[in-house]
């Protein structure tokens, strides 16, 4: 029995292969190209809310403070321009493979931090953000689309290539084939 070389040797074939398993096609593909003006045109506010929001809770907020405890604007600013930054290139529905291997690389960034940065962010926060961005692109398309099924078509659409984003970052977290949990133990789950 053959196995697959891990994601990372060959990214672009495990991004082609998740994609098809969440049924991410070119029709998706297209109307996420077709709302990324709407979705861009509040890039900023998109980014402002979802580091408003990692404010509100310690165990997030620590990576944006200052050594006083204080949010750090020179962090915040810094973050919420990577942040617009993985946004545009998401919007035009970039599936190249040095987009791929951007994602891989954020999410070691995340994934392996310095402890004098912070130390790693955990999986559960990686997670959360994504979904923080999908809840708040669904609130925007609905928002901004007239036709509803048009705004649904849209939402699923993001949600499906964020999902193989999130993915792709959880790699560093837990390669395949470590036989880790998301828990830190191997095996079966209790």
């Amino acid at each position: 029995m053959t196995t697959a070389p891990p994601p990372a040797v060959d990214l672009p074939r495990f991004i082609r292969d998740l994609a098809a398993f969440v049924a991410l096609d070119e029709a998706d593909l297209a109307a996420i190209r077709r709302t990324a003006p709407l979705v861009l045109a509040h890039e900023a506010e998109l980014a402002t809310a979802v580091y408003d929001h990692f404010l509100e809770f310690p165990e997030a907020a620590r990576f944006f403070l200052d050594e006083q405890g204080a949010p750090d604007p020179d962090k915040l600013v810094r973050r919420k321009h990577t942040l617009a930054r993985w946004l545009r290139e998401t919007a035009e529905a970039v599936t190249t493979t040095e987009f791929s291997y951007y994602l891989l690389a954020v999410g070691l960034s995340h994934s392996h931090r310095h402890p004098a940065r912070g130390g790693r962010v955990p999986p559960h926060l990686m997670v959360g953000t994504i979904s923080l961005v999908q809840s708040a692109l669904a609130r925007l398309l609905a928002a901004e689309l007239d036709d509803a099924p048009a705004a649904l078509a849209a939402s699923t659409a993001w949600n499906k290539l964020l999902l193989v984003q999130l993915a792709v970052l959880l790699l560093g977290y837990h390669p395949p084939g470590t036989g880790a949990s998301p828990g830190g133990r191997s095996g079966a789950m209790a």
